[in-house]
């Protein structure tokens, strides 16, 4: 049994939590700088304590059910850090409509006068990357449009999508705790996952689909380890058309299955991803997706590390703005780096972490790592002995103190020590782990 002073304490972190989420998702806009970093210190603080705690079953069972609470609180609450519900709507309607979300900008649409139901000029002016094309692959298009089914405002358009990522942590939480058992590991890490500040407020509360992502991927995972390869194939698949970022993943299978079941692996996700985009599969998505792809590593940048180095060596020298070559090459070397650590098969570490490394890479690597990118990082992570995901899951927020009245100012020294922090803690971990011969393999790993 817990002691009743262990007990009160849940309690006083259980009624800070709901108010502390309640200033987030309705109180506090994203440019309120002192305000959000605060509560969000407060929220990790509380999230840190109970990481250390030792629960029993019972216990356990609660904080899992609080974190599902936690996120129930944003059910009606407007996304406040994230504007990016605009095109989730834009694209609904569309769709709504019979029209491509591919096949053109959303300036061609505007200048039409209003011919398309729903694309309004108050709308656009709202959209973070009117003059570029959607990026969102078919799973979430369908989301988009399901969303636009049942209301004609904005803010019912983000219940409905909520509703869905709410299911979606929920089963993520579920098999996260059916995974741990397959490994034999501590129940509690669930915690880790479920409690997560960054993720209840990036996920649930400003409808980023890394949620749908993430479940699907894990229910991928499972699926493998039930030798179940058609499942996993089909999960896998889902987990493309709810974001990109999972193609990286799939060469590290080729160490890790054998010849016969890898081909019918990788046969099954191809088939069962060029299923999923067959609704919106012209020639119009292959242009469209491709330039959006593009303009992602050439345009746009925040929150970066290894590109911000090379940005600055290129103003010395070239004197402009080098990202459309440097993100190029980046990108390259991101491709090949992945490659070579999904073919080197390590005996101490699971699928899960050799994963956790290929986007850990990507991200040092990317000219854009926003907050809620690394809740994949995250959740991977919880399956193997690092812990440098849970300090970036903190630093990372503070990213959003450069919005103010005025718009966006990145602050240097933020990034700075985030990265600074980040790279030391792995460089600890790695040594702690691999030098000092401290295991973290573990077993029935693929």
């Amino acid at each position: 049994m817990q002691r009743p002073d262990i007990k009160a304490t849940y309690f006083l972190i259980f009624g800070l939590s709901i108010v502390a989420y309640c200033l987030i998702g309705y109180v506090f806009a994203r440019h309120e700088s002192l305000s959000l970093a605060g509560t969000y210190t407060l929220l990790f603080a509380t999230y840190l304590y109970v990481l250390f705690q030792r629960p029993n079953l019972n216990t356990l069972n609660w904080l899992v059910l609080a974190s599902i609470l936690f996120r129930l609180i944003f059910l009606f609450s407007f996304p406040s850090l994230s504007d990016d519900i605009y095109r989730f709507v834009w694209d609904g309607r569309l769709l709504n409509q019979g029209i491509h979300p591919f096949s053109e900008l959303p300036s061609f649409y505007i200048h039409l006068g209003n011919e398309v139901e729903g694309l309004s000029q108050p709308l656009f002016d709202k959209l973070n990357s009117p003059n570029y094309f959607t990026i969102y692959p078919p799973f979430a298009q369908f989301v988009f449009w399901l969303s636009i089914l049942f209301t004609n405002s904005v803010l019912g358009s983000a219940v409905v999508i909520r509703l869905l990522i709410l299911l979606a942590e929920v089963g993520s939480i579920l098999i996260i705790r059916q995974l741990l058992i397959q490994y034999r590991l501590p129940a509690k890490r669930v915690l880790i996952y479920a409690l997560n500040p960054l993720i209840v407020i990036e996920l649930t509360g400003n409808l980023h689909f890394e949620a749908f992502m993430i479940f699907f991927l894990l229910l991928s995972i499972y699926c493998l380890h039930q030798n179940s390869i058609v499942k996993s194939a089909v999960f896998m698949a889902c987990a493309v058309a709810a974001k990109l970022i999972p193609l990286m993943l799939l060469p590290l299978f080729i160490r890790r299955l054998k010849m016969k079941p890898l081909i019918k692996y990788y046969l099954l996700t191809a088939i069962f991803i060029f299923l999923l985009f067959i609704p919106l599969f012209n020639y119009d998505l292959i242009i469209g997706l491709s330039k959006s792809i593009g303009l992602y590593f050439q345009k746009f940048e925040f929150n970066a590390s290894v590109y911000y180095l090379v940005r600055e060596v290129g103003f010395v020298v070239k004197g402009y703005n080098i990202i459309e070559t440097s993100g190029k090459y980046l990108a390259l070397i991101s491709f090949i780096g992945i490659l070579i650590l999904s073919l080197i098969k390590s005996q101490r570490a699971n699928v899960m972490e050799v994963m956790m490394w290929i986007l850990t890479f990507y991200f040092f690597l990317a000219t854009t790592v926003h907050p809620w990118y690394i809740s994949t990082l995250l959740a991977l992570g919880l399956f193997t002995n690092f812990r440098f995901t849970v300090l970036w899951s903190l630093l990372i927020f503070f990213t959003y103190t450069g919005y103010s009245d005025f718009g966006f100012h990145e602050n240097m020294l933020i990034v700075f020590i985030e990265y600074l922090m980040v790279f030391g803690v792995i460089l600890f971990e790695l040594i702690r782990v691999r030098f000092m011969n401290i295991d973290c393999s573990f077993k029935n790993h693929l």
